[in-house]
């Protein structure tokens, strides 16, 4: 990560920090701009007293929570949420999103679909007039049907390969002890299409393209501002 790259992300996460009040329940996310905004919360919980309550959409999160004074919490306890913040590989003008570079993809999803408002936090070069040029697109998959969902995602027109692990042997597992597999695309069109092809394929736990969930896009800016993007109304 750059140095004015790092910048952008401390501007958002202080942004988001800056939005939450005392009494918030929140979805906390996973990932290096997340964490930023995770480090600038648990300064308001030791400075100001602040009172919030987390359900953490990772393992990594969970601990990074804790270690900024976050109470947290779970779907069970606390089913519904007043703001998730996390952050996106890719962002287009509908506010459909890429995300699963952590492997977090379907806690993610799950997390921000119980709350009122999902706060996106990005870098400008997040930002895309159309998915999947850059990004491979996460899918996660219970490991026996791997090939046959491999198959379906090549016949939408993506290379296909599992992801593997940096510093284990074998594939990378998540925190359900599912796989994922990577699915790079010539851009991706039409996103709607390739949620349902996937969805309705046996073996598919979940995927990182989010539709209809982000209803604000904070961008950061290398200069230290950030732009404050509402989604789209039909």
């Amino acid at each position: 990560m750059s140095d004015l790259q790092a910048a952008a992300k401390k501007a958002v996460g202080e942004h988001v920090a800056s939005m939450i009040s005392s009494g918030m329940t929140l979805g906390v996310g996973t990932g290096s701009t997340a964490a930023m905004a995770i480090e600038a919360l648990g300064h308001r919980i030791r400075e100001e007293g602040l009172q919030v309550k987390g359900v953490a959409t990772s393992f990594a999160a969970e601990r990074l929570a804790r270690q900024h004074g976050i109470q947290l919490s779970t779907l069970d306890e606390t089913p519904d949420l007043d703001l998730a913040f996390d952050g996106a590989d890719e962002v287009d003008p509908a506010f459909v999103l890429i995300k699963g570079r952590g492997a977090a993809q379907t806690r993610e999803k799950i997390v921000a679909s119980r709350a009122r408002q999902f706060i996106v936090l990005v870098d400008e070069s997040k930002i895309v007039d159309e998915l999947g040029h850059r990004m491979p697109l996460p899918v996660e998959v219970v490991p026996m049907a791997v090939t046959p969902v491999m198959q379906v995602l090549h016949a939408l027109g993506a290379t296909v390969e599992i992801r593997m692990g940096m510093k284990k042997d074998g594939p990378v597992v998540s925190d359900q002890g599912m796989w994922i597999v990577d699915a790079m695309f010539n851009g991706i069109s039409n996103p709607e299409h390739v949620n349902d092809m996937l969805l309705k394929t046996p073996g598919v736990v979940d995927h990182g393209l989010f539709i209809g969930l982000a209803t604000t896009v904070l961008v950061g800016r290398s200069d230290g501002s950030v732009q404050v993007l509402d989604r789209p109304t039909a």
